[in-house]
């Protein structure tokens, strides 16, 4: 009785925190709509990767299936003002992104929209 207690407890945590996040993400969709599309000036002053991992699982016929891999792209922009903005990109978007670029940076809230290089 006590295991069945503990696993229902598990699994509504769980099922809350999931819920927790998806009402979390719906509410930085919606702010970031709300905000206007802002075309600044700004220097690229770092980049970073984020890089997860989930370690796979052997099923009951003994059969190893590979976890799965997800990278999450983040440039870091410098203003003017020298305040700072860490974005999230596409992976094509951060490859195409050097520190040092100097241009103009669009985005809406927390979003990432653009950014257009200055051409030397």
């Amino acid at each position: 009785m006590g295991f069945y207690l503990l696993f229902n407890i598990a699994f509504l945590i769980i099922l809350g925190m999931f819920i927790f996040n998806i009402i979390m993400e719906i509410k930085q969709w919606s702010y970031n709509n709300k905000q206007p599309v802002l075309d600044i000036r700004c220097r690229v002053v770092s980049k970073r990767t984020n890089f997860t991992k989930s370690s796979g699982h052997t099923d009951a016929n003994g059969i190893h299936h590979s976890g799965s891999s997800n990278t999450m792209y983040y440039v870091t922009f410098e203003f003017e003002s020298t305040d700072r903005m860490e974005l999230k990109v596409s992976g094509k978007e951060f490859g195409m992104i050097a520190e040092g670029d100097i241009g103009v940076l669009k985005f809406q809230g927390t979003r990432y929209l653009d950014f257009k290089r200055d051409v030397k």
